[in-house]
């Protein structure tokens, strides 16, 4: 199987993808993480997109596409693999239908994890980090023991300038004006599956595996 999930900011994408691929045996491909480890062994294709975002530009879509290629080629992608944040925009979608194409290949189902703007607001703003140890906590889903304090080390509890509401508000209005072309695409194609996002964890990490496993099964 080759799935990409999608869901905006707040929705519990990342640590959704990272339940399912392991009880699923799908190798789990986050861009973000594949950026930082082709720059860290200092590939052609990292430093190309180092000279890029150092320059605060956006890697192109080829050299993206290119990556995730070379790393679904990897042995643990044979039994399958999940895209997880990659591709956010259309453009991107069509690039890396070209190049899978190419190879034979081509996506076999995508996740979208809908999750309320209201819901989306309180999650994100909800989030403080401690200043000491850097550990994420979330007033709303997972409040510290002591308010205002880490339960590990003690240390004040912060929020980040990119977590208040209005700056999350922003990050979701681009988000789905980037991502609304990309559900229509894959909903025309055939492939998409909404998933309610505000079951809790369990709940949607069950309904992400038995869509999975019915798309096998078809």
């Amino acid at each position: 199987m080759h799935v990409i999930l999608l869901g905006a900011p707040g929705a519990g994408k990342g640590t959704q993808a990272v339940q399912i691929s392991g009880r699923l045996g799908l190798a789990h491909i986050a861009s973000g993480d594949l950026f930082r480890q082709e720059q860290g062994s200092g590939s052609e294709l990292g430093k190309i997109a180092k000279s890029y975002m150092e320059k605060g530009l956006l890697v192109p879509d080829e050299v993206t596409v290119r990556m995730i290629l070379g790393r679904i080629a990897a042995p643990d992608c044979a039994k399958g693999f999940l895209l997880d944040g990659f591709p956010r925009t259309l453009e991107q979608a069509k690039a890396l239908d070209q190049a899978l194409a190419e190879e034979g290949k081509s996506i076999s189902l995508v996740l979208y994890i809908k999750v309320s703007t209201e819901e989306l607001l309180r999650r994100l703003s909800g989030r403080w980090i401690c200043r000491n140890c850097q550990v994420p906590y979330n007033i709303v889903e997972l409040p510290p023991k002591v308010p205002g304090k880490c339960d590990y080390c003690g240390g004040e509890l912060y929020q980040r300038p990119d977590d208040s509401e209005e700056t999350a508000r922003k990050r979701l209005e681009v988000y789905f004006a980037q991502t609304m072309p990309l559900i229509e695409y894959y909903t025309e194609a055939g492939k998409l599956v909404e998933i309610e996002g505000e079951k809790g964890i369990e709940g949607v990490a069950q309904d992400l595996i038995a869509a999975i496993e019915a798309g096998i099964v078809r």
